[in-house]
């Protein structure tokens, strides 16, 4: 064994005592620093993971959209399906739609949901909606009847088997030419909740012919869903780009046509959460940094107190550059230690974080307002592998660093003078 590895031990693990406070103290500040990084970046990843699902399972994969009104969607429906992707059919499932918003009231309390008029039998091939639903099903609705989210549905007061009354905006065009609209009355078929806020706040699903009459649309739609085979969902942006090719290419398809995946259609919302991910990373590593100087201080103080011992290291002929791995070698030690302890700490607090999160929320009575406003009933949580590669690499490098200030001091010292030292 080098000398300079022995000598690191020794003074991590003085003699006569199993391990020195010193080292107990960097190792616990190292090890508190590694498991809130791992811990908040993991439960981050998972809020990302779960937002991106529920962002797929409402909105599909790819939404083929146009600036105007489509007309003989059929051909366009076909020709979606047949997309090939590396000679490979890719496209799962299609279906049209069309959106837009209508007045709704119940009991005289009017509001203005987003509306999404869908074909029943092929959207249920795209979206999961017995997962959804919390009170009736789809196959109830008809063009007589609509679907609340769940939200919404508190917000009027409304539930399954009540009749609302629902006005297009169409009225205003009607009242410019002295005609008049009657509401529709229509029966809550049910009730669904997402998971997703922004769909579960404001929004009514009914039929695309019902739809189309409440927006005069005779028998256009606005859009295309497309839900891709399991498997391709990482080559998302490549498929799109397909598709807009294929649809440029086909002079009997309508013209304005545009394939958007669901990563340009949220793009700038997922910057956002990638942009809180790593700013909660710089902010926590200061943690880490603490721990760090909290070492620099304690081999600082060490030196001082040695300056004799390293002083006839010197004279026996210990090089500078030992000197330096001797010290650096400490604190590269205690980072790989406080870097074990603190990712197994992490992973017991993620293993029992729902735990956590219910008995925190019980004691602040405010478990139903984390679910109200988060809309999730559990705390999402998503490993991955580059997380911890940099967490470990970064824990390891700064404490490593924070030995090189007392190993350069130590280096410095003249042999003869540090003999001299009293």
């Amino acid at each position: 064994m080098p000398w300079y590895l022995y000598l690191a031990f020794k003074q991590l693990f003085p003699a006569g005592r199993k391990v020195s406070f010193f080292l107990v103290l960097s190792v616990v500040g190292v090890s508190l620093g590694v498991c809130l990084l791992v811990v908040v970046l993991s439960v981050m990843n998972g809020f990302q993971k779960e937002i991106r699902e529920k962002i797929v399972e409402t909105s599909g994969d790819i939404r083929v959209e146009s600036s105007s009104v489509i007309y003989d969607y059929q051909k366009l429906l076909e020709t979606i399906r047949g997309t090939l992707f590396r000679e490979k059919r890719v496209v799962d499932a299609v279906a049209p739609f069309a959106y837009g918003f209508v007045m709704l009231q119940n009991n005289n309390v009017p509001i203005f949901p987003q509306v999404r008029g869908i074909d029943v039998e092929l959207e249920v091939e795209l979206t999961p909606f017995d997962k959804f639903m919390t009170a009736g099903t789809v196959d109830g609705l008809d063009n007589d009847s609509v679907l609340l989210s769940s939200g919404l549905a508190r917000k009027i007061g409304a539930f399954r088997g009540d009749v609302i009354e629902a006005l297009s905006l169409l009225v205003i065009d009607k009242l410019k030419k002295d005609e008049v609209m009657l509401p529709r009355e229509l029966r809550v078929a049910g009730v669904f909740e997402t998971g997703w806020t922004v769909v579960d706040s404001n929004t009514l699903i009914c039929t695309l012919p019902l739809m189309q009459e409440f927006y005069g649309l005779e028998d256009g739609i606005h859009g295309v869903t497309v839900r891709l085979e399991p498997g391709w969902e990482e080559e998302v942006d490549l498929i799109t780009y397909e598709i807009n090719q294929i649809l440029s290419s086909h002079d009997d398809l309508p013209l304005g046509l545009r394939a958007f995946s669901w990563l340009d259609m949220n793009r700038d919302f997922l910057f956002i959460l990638q942009l809180e991910k790593s700013v909660m990373f710089f902010l926590l590593l200061f943690v880490v940094l603490v721990s760090a100087f909290a070492i620099t201080s304690t081999l600082l103080i060490t030196v001082v107190r040695k300056t004799k011992e390293i002083g006839l290291l010197g004279a026996m002929g210990a090089t500078p550059r030992g000197l330096v791995a001797c010290f650096t070698l400490q604190g590269f030690i205690i980072g790989i230690a406080g870097t074990l302890i603190g990712i197994f700490l992490a992973l017991v607090a993620i293993a029992n974080r729902n735990e956590i999160v219910k008995f925190v929320a019980g004691i602040f009575n405010k478990e139903e307002t984390l679910i109200r406003f988060y809309q999730f009933t559990h705390l999402p949580a998503d490993y991955q592998k580059n997380d911890f590669v940099i967490i470990v690499i970064a824990a390891v490098l700064v404490s490593t660093l924070a030995g090189l200030i007392p190993a350069f001091r130590a280096s410095r010292l003249r042999p003869a003078s540090a003999l001299r030292s009293e």
